[in-house]
């Protein structure tokens, strides 16, 4: 048996954990953002760029955490959050493909810091005790294992363990910073303020991408979401906390630092200084710091990565990834997912090899900011997509918000990016996109509420009410297509052309009428909507549908010609099928007159079935006036952009009884193909025979006939129906054209 928690479906025997926000959020993100940067390539990094940039740097990316931040904390304020962290808050506003692909993208970036902080451990260990290096990979494959098994006892345990961490952290910082202060020297430090560059050093950009993963700690507390009592609460005030304290001590150890050391112990030695320089000689305790900073950064990275993956395996997003959603009965721990966390984690040690140098340091660090940058812009875009939309649902509780602030966030995160390595940036993001594509191409069986609705409603309604106001011209005319469909599967020819047509220029919306009253057919009414629904489904048709309920079927017709849809987008043309039934053609008449009234043009499609699946298809135009000639070469133009007709030839055919009358009536129509800008051939008939007889014999044998026509007085319905039913008996499909006018080719 199983329940819902916060959305997840999960066993209803699970004790769930209930952290707040102290042990929960603040802990795991200060140790993260507290971690091996600080100890290991601060002073690195200050050796290359000098005091002023590296103060920089670190209000650069504080400013991306903080925007972040703010972000997160608006999101997590407006609904419910449970497991998955931020892979949660962005696919529950931008969707369960771009949530996917971020959510992978951040399992990657957790999984790869986990050997970062590793690595940098047992570079510390190595520096501290140099007889080990030869045994660099076998202490930090103990390392792992030594986590692994702390994580896969449970989140409680190894919230109690990070709390001794931290204790011991702190007295770490307080002794080296101390030892800073004591050694501190005013020449020094104007002498470290600003540096020379040279042909050795690194760019501003290259310094920044290795110091950054210094601030991405926000993650480790957020990915905890589901192990949460109180989300909302906890996420906003841990996250901020983390951020704030985080900045004022790395800006306290940048100014110490930088007076207290000079650039060569900065560039070769700066760790070692850090434990010589340390308060009363307390060395020990610098080196004690540093192991709790990595292994504490490691086991956040242990305890989030497999929360995200199994957050994605929950919401079914990737089929595959299933398996890895079955959590513990005890604090529905993800263990499957911690066990794939640890081969990918021992793999990376492996391939670092023997580096005790810091190569392999550095290289993941380039990777896990690409990684955790276009995370961060994710976050903010997700906020600025909820809010910028303006759904009356986002209403976060967290106030010190602004869509301005996400939307910097989200572009500062892109720009830095591609400043840091524009090559580097791009792999990364082809690596999102291709999460993204394979993704959309999944028979994806999540669907969120997500904020991307409100934002395409709130564009639509922007541009309707634009759109409202501009005059319409033949120049912008779009075939706006409603289509008299009954039930599709029956007129499927009618629901092709109408596709062909309006598909991919304008929009197509296939209608229904049911008779009878509306408290009687209201579950039928939604019953025929989803049966047009899964019809374009099925068919993978781009249209749109709906259904009508009158006591007639006559006045449903003209309430549906009326009513749908709203200004700028009604109907500009209406398609049905032909009908020959003299007991309705009074009623075909009403029909085609309302849509005459309503200024919409008219396409009677007389069904011969679809043509031959073949490259070598013919559209033949018959030419009887201007008004409807122009049209009707309009929507062969439409047809032949379709890949099924872009082979095809297009004939444009008139009827003269002169021969005198050749030579003009061929430059007339070659004239009108020029200005119409479409491959087409004229072609002049001269014969007194009747029109009847004339198109059966050069039109019996092409793909798709047009003919154009006027709309008949009501007393003249039936006359109407047997002269055109005489001609259309032995041609292939043909649609019978009038236009109000509206597409002048000439225009």
């Amino acid at each position: 048996m199983s329940v819902q928690v916060n959305g997840k479906e999960t066993p209803s025997s699970v004790i769930r954990n209930r952290l707040g926000a102290f042990g929960g959020v603040f802990t795991p993100s200060i140790l993260t953002i507290l971690g091996v940067i600080m100890f290991m390539r601060v002073g690195f990094v200050l050796g290359q760029v000098g005091i002023f940039q590296m103060l920089a740097i670190l209000f650069l990316a504080k400013g991306i955490t903080t925007l972040t931040s703010l972000s997160i904390s608006a999101v997590s304020t407006n609904t419910p959050v449970a497991g998955g962290g931020a892979y949660f808050l962005i696919s529950r506003a931008l969707g369960p493909e771009f949530g996917g692909a971020i959510g992978l993208v951040l399992f990657l970036a957790q999984v790869i810091s986990v050997p970062f902080y590793i690595l940098g451990f047992t570079e510390a260990l190595i520096r501290t005790f140099p007889e080990m290096a030869l045994h660099f990979r076998l202490f930090a494959v103990v390392t792992a294992l030594l986590l692994f098994c702390i994580s896969y006892i449970g989140a409680q345990v190894a919230t109690k363990t990070q709390y001794f961490i931290m204790a011991v952290l702190f007295i770490s910082i307080v002794a080296f910073m101390g030892g800073a202060a004591v050694h501190f020297d005013r020449g020094l430090f104007w002498e470290n303020w600003s540096f020379e560059g040279t042909g050795d050093s690194l760019s501003f950009w290259a310094v920044f991408a290795i110091y950054f993963p210094a601030v991405t700690g926000i993650m480790a507390g957020v990915n905890m979401s589901g192990d949460l009592k109180n989300p909302g609460r906890s996420i906003p005030l841990g996250t901020l906390a983390a951020v704030g304290v985080g900045l004022l001590i790395y800006a306290a150890q940048i100014l110490l630092c930088g007076g207290a050391q000079t650039r060569e112990q900065m560039l070769n030695a700066s760790f070692e200084t850090l434990c010589n320089q340390a308060l009363f000689g307390a060395g020990f305790l610098v080196v004690a710091g540093v192991f709790a900073a990595t292994l504490s950064s490691a086991l956040g990275s242990f305890l989030g990565a497999p929360r995200v993956l199994q957050a994605v395996g929950r919401d079914k997003i990737v089929p595959m990834l299933g398996y890895f959603s079955r959590g513990s009965v005890r604090g529905d721990e993800p263990r499957r997912a911690l066990v794939l966390t640890l081969a990918i984690t021992l793999g990376t040690i492996f391939w670092a090899g023997q580096d005790a140098q810091g190569g392999a340091f550095n290289a993941l660090a380039a990777v896990v900011t690409m990684f955790f940058l276009y995370t961060y812009g994710m976050v903010n875009l997700a906020a600025f997509i909820e809010s910028f939309a303006g759904n009356p649902s986002f209403r976060p509780r967290f106030k010190f918000y602004h869509w301005l602030s996400a939307l910097t966030g989200a572009l500062g995160c892109t720009v830095t990016a591609f400043l840091i390595d524009y090559k580097a940036a791009s792999v990364a993001a082809s690596v999102l996109g291709i999460f993204y594509i394979f993704l959309r191409r999944q028979v994806l069986q999540s669907r969120f509420g997500d904020a991307r609705w409100g934002f395409i409603y709130s564009r639509v309604r922007d541009n309707m009410l634009k759109l409202a106001k501009m005059p319409l011209t033949a120049k912008n005319w779009r075939p706006t297509v409603l289509v008299l469909t009954g039930n599709p599967e029956e007129r499927y020819t009618l629901a092709m052309y109408a596709l062909w047509i309006g598909e991919g220029r304008g929009m197509v919306i296939l209608a229904r009428v049911l008779v009878g009253e509306l408290d009687e057919l209201v579950n039928r009414r939604k019953a025929a909507i989803d049966q047009l629904d899964s019809f374009l489904e099925e068919n993978d048709f781009k249209a749109l549908s709906t259904a009508v309920v009158s006591r007639d079927l006559d006045e449903g017709l003209s309430a549906l010609l009326q009513g749908h849809p709203i200004s700028p987008l009604k109907p500009s043309v209406v398609l049905l099928g032909w009908s020959s039934d003299r007991e309705r053609s009074l009623s075909f008449g009403k029909l085609l007159n309302s849509a005459k009234l309503l200024g919409m043009s008219l396409i009677l499609l007389k069904d011969d079935g679809l043509p031959a699946a073949t490259t070598s298809r013919r559209i033949d135009i018959w030419w009887r006036g201007h008004e409807n000639g122009s049209l009707m070469i309009l929507l062969a133009h439409l047809l032949i952009l379709n890949w099924e007709w872009s082979e095809s030839k297009v004939r444009i055919l008139r009827l003269i009884e002169d021969e005198a009358g050749r030579l003009p009536a061929t430059q007339a129509l070659d004239e009108l193909i020029e200005a119409a800008r479409v491959k087409a051939e004229s072609q002049i008939i001269v014969s007194k025979d009747s029109f009847c007889e004339i198109v059966h014999r050069h039109s019996q044998n092409a793909s798709v006939v047009f003919l154009g026509f006027n709309i008949p007085e009501e007393d003249e319905v039936e006359k109407f129906q047997a002269e055109f039913e005489k001609i259309l008996t032995g041609l292939p499909t043909t649609l019978l054209v009038c236009s109000t006018g509206e597409t002048d080719l000439l225009a």
